[in-house]
């Protein structure tokens, strides 16, 4: 069995399928998942979510074809 991987979605985008692969990933609904990080990063300032996001977007692969 091949180990489970975590990639951006190509099916889940919004800006650029970080959520919706957390969401394929953990086998969550995309929309809680981009619900939860709206609310983390308003009560965090905003700054750190975008960057987070940012950061996640450059280092998470996309999925493969």
């Amino acid at each position: 069995m091949e180990p489970k991987s975590l990639y951006r979605s190509r099916s889940q985008v919004i800006l650029l399928g970080v959520c919706g692969g957390i969401a394929e990933y953990f086998a969550l609904d995309v929309t809680l998942v981009r619900l939860a990080w709206v609310i983390l990063s308003i009560f965090s300032a905003g700054f750190p979510g975008v960057l987070f996001y940012l950061i996640c977007a450059l280092v998470i692969p996309p999925a493969p074809n």
